[in-house]
């Protein structure tokens, strides 16, 4: 997965309750579009999850998979999938931190394979909604 769908926003708030947000898997289901349930299967050195089992469901795609995550710090969160569920057969992607005038601009890359999105130009479409949709949900969480 080469091409991958990115977009940024700026936050009201410091990197270190951005990442917070980003790593409460089990909160995901209160503010994250989607995502029906996210269980921590095995945390990390530290406090982060190392893997978690995502269940979604999103319009037509339901599905079930796992994402393996690399943290660094509260700059950055990196993750792909390890194991597929049956639409989704893979998936990678990043949250990126930088201080920006007191908040934090986040950058959030994403590349996903999925049986629904064989065509290249729905595929992107698709990418961008989560991208959005994710970046938006997240301000709300960590603003709200």
């Amino acid at each position: 997965m080469t091409d991958r769908t990115s977009s940024s926003i700026t936050i009201n708030a410091g990197k270190s309750k951005v990442m917070a947000a980003i790593a409460d898997f089990p909160a995901y289901p209160t503010w994250a579009e989607g995502i029906k349930a996210a269980e921590v299967v095995s945390a990390g050195d530290g406090y982060r999850a190392e893997r978690v089992r995502f269940n979604l469901s999103a319009g037509p795609m339901t599905d079930t998979y796992v994402l393996a995550y690399e943290w660094e710090g509260d700059d950055a969160v990196r993750w792909d999938i390890s194991e597929p569920g049956k639409m989704i057969s893979s998936m990678s992607g990043s949250y990126r931190l930088a201080d920006r005038d007191g908040g934090t601009e986040v950058t959030y890359e994403l590349a996903v394979e999925a049986s629904l999105l064989r065509i290249g130009i729905m595929k992107r479409k698709t990418e961008k909604m989560i991208v959005d949709t994710g970046l938006k949900d997240l301000k709300r969480r960590v603003e709200g």
